[in-house]
C-alpha cells in the first residue's frame, strides 16, 4: 500500500499516541515518576535505510529524541564518515521507553513494544534495516525469517542478509551498537568499516 506523506505522518502519530498511553507497559510507571518521554523515532518517513536500536537512555528519555547522547554523537560521526545525512534515514528503538539504570530491555518489554516497531517498518518500508546491538539484531532477524542465520554479534556485524517483507525485498545489516565505541575506540574502527557497506545502498 503506497501512502503519501500525510498518511505516513498520521500513522506515526497514532503509534506515538498509543505508546504515550501504554499503561500496561512495565516501564510506564518509571516514565511517569521520572517525567521521562517515550522515544518513538526520528527522521524521514520515506527513508531507504532504517536504523533500529534497543531502548532509549537518559538523554533520549529527557528529550524524546533517539540517539542524542554519547552514542548518538558516535552514530552522527559514523553517518558523516560514510556521507549519509541523518535527516535521510529513520532511527528508532525496539523499546520506546527507558528501562531503569539503562539496563538491557527484558523479553516482556520487547514483546510489548515490538508490534509498534513492526508497524513503523510497514509504514516506512525501508530497503535496508541496520540493527544496532544484539537485541535489535535478534528481534529483527527473528521477525523477518532470518532466525536460522543468527549467531553472536561478533560474527554477524557488517554482514548483509537478504529477506522479503510484505512490501518487497529488503536487506538486514547487523551492526554493533554505537555505545560500545564510547568505551572502546577499536570498535569504532570496526563500526566505520561496517558502515561503509551502507554506502552501497
Amino acid at each position: 500500500m503506497q501512502q503519501n506523506k500525510e498518511d505516513r505522518k498520521e500513522l506515526m502519530r497514532k503509534i506515538k499516541d498509543e505508546v504515550v498511553a501504554l499503561k500496561k507497559s512495565p516501564l510506564y510507571k518509571f516514565r511517569i515518576e521520572n517525567k521521562n518521554l517515550p522515544v518513538i523515532g526520528e527522521g524521514s518517513h520515506f527513508a531507504k535505510i532504517m536504523f533500529i536500536g534497543e531502548a532509549p537512555g537518559r538523554n533520549e528519555a529527557k528529550t524524546g529524541k533517539p540517539f542524542c547522547g554519547r552514542a548518538g554523537d558516535i552514530l552522527n560521526e559514523l553517518l558523516n564518515f560514510v556521507g549519509i545525512e541523518r535527516s535521510e534515514i529513520y532511527i528508532t528503538n525496539i523499546v520506546k521507553d527507558r528501562p531503569p539504570q539503562n539496563r538491557d530491555p527484558l523479553p516482556d518489554e520487547i514483546k510489548i513494544y515490538g508490534p509498534f516497531l513492526d508497524r513503523q517498518i510497514e509504514i516506512i518500508q525501508p530497503k535496508v534495516i541496520a540493527t544496532l546491538g544484539r537485541y535489535a539484531m535478534g528481534y529483527v532477524m527473528n521477525k523477518l525469517g532470518l532466525e536460522l542465520e543468527l549467531d553472536v554479534i561478533s560474527k554477524m556485524h557488517g554482514r548483509v542478509f537478504d529477506t522479503t517483507t510484505s512490501y518487497g525485498d529488503i536487506k538486514v545489516v547487523p551492526l554493533y551498537h554505537p555505545a560500545v565505541a564510547v568505551y572502546n575506540s577499536h570498535t569504532k574502527d570496526q563500526l566505520k568499516k561496517d558502515f561503509e557497506i551502507l554506502k552501497t545502498f
